[in-house]
């Protein structure tokens, strides 16, 4: 099957940085959101992302006029009857998810493929409100999506292994690598991760060290890119409290218990890079800044 249309649905920090992505790589995207200020942001985000690219030689003016040409903005879904393959990527939330899909299995062509970026919730059950449970899968994009390099591509219970095959040509045409996974809740790299990241939160506020401190123990001792209360800071505190809180009701184990500290950040509106504030202090780029005072994070654990 080829792949010309791609939709998306959802314009927020996932579904821009796929917009991206997949538009670079030859392919029209329709990036839908129902909010006209959502859809404002993420033309605006994306420019100034594929800017920085071009100021750093990696591609051309002309290159960058192309890409944005291939992304069409729309709040409404009915144009979604063109795309052969649409990814969801609005907000963790079952029920709104289910609404999703089951208006773009009314209105998409019958062979379209029917995928969902959810870092937790289950395939299965989005399958279930579709007349097409077979051509339905996860689609799991890692942040940010132009640089990272791996997508998690999760089976439903009646996911075909052509609907799989299609998916992981896709993935290939946009230069990422996959790891096929059977649905389960958390799949592999969101169950491992926010495990980590919970449990550095525990370390911060038992006083076992700074923020600072437990980054760079994980950075430099076991090659992490960026240390786990970073991580949790780009992947939103909020997204990680609701996905811990579903992995804890779902497996009914301790070691899935939020952080104290990590619903104390949450209820303070400090939800990380997205609002300048989280373990640490970032600027409107969402880049960190550097700061020879406690960290809020560690504030935050002090004063328990």
């Amino acid at each position: 099957m080829r792949l010309d249309k791609i939709g998306v649905v959802g314009a927020g920090t996932m579904g821009r940085g796929l917009a991206e992505a997949i538009a670079s790589q030859g392919m029209d995207v329709l990036l839908n959101d129902r909010d006209p200020d959502q859809l404002n942001a993420a033309r605006e985000a994306i420019e100034i992302s594929l800017q920085k690219r071009q100021e750093k030689w990696a591609i051309t003016e002309a290159e960058k006029r192309i890409i944005l040409g291939r992304i069409s903005y729309l709040d409404s879904l009915t144009p979604m009857a063109q795309a052969d393959l649409v990814i969801e990527t609005i907000i963790e939330d079952l029920d709104q998810k289910k609404e999703v899909f089951a208006a773009l299995d009314r209105i998409c062509k019958p062979d379209a493929i029917l995928a969902t970026n959810t870092s937790t919730l289950s395939i299965t059950e989005l399958a279930a409100v579709t007349q097409r449970p077979g051509q339905v899968l996860g689609l799991h994009f890692m942040n940010p999506v132009p640089t990272s390099r791996l997508v998690e591509v999760v089976r439903g219970l009646k996911t075909s292994e052509k609907t799989v095959a299609i998916a992981a040509d896709l993935v290939a045409a946009m230069g990422k690598e996959w790891v096929e996974v059977y649905e389960t809740p958390g799949f592999v790299s969101t169950r491992l991760v926010l495990t980590l990241c919970n449990e550095a939160m525990y370390a911060l506020m038992e006083g076992v060290a700074t923020a600072e401190g437990i980054d760079k123990a994980m950075r430099l001792g076991y090659g992490m890119p960026r240390g786990p209360l970073e991580t949790a800071d780009r992947m939103g505190l909020d997204t990680i409290l609701l996905a811990m809180e579903r992995l804890f009701r779902e497996y009914g184990d301790s070691k899935f218990r939020p952080c104290p500290l990590l619903r104390k950040l949450v209820r303070a509106g400090h939800l990380g890079a997205k609002t300048g504030q989280g373990f640490f202090r970032y600027n409107r780029d969402g880049e960190r800044i550097p700061d020879s005072h406690t960290s809020q994070g560690q504030e935050e654990g002090m004063q328990r």
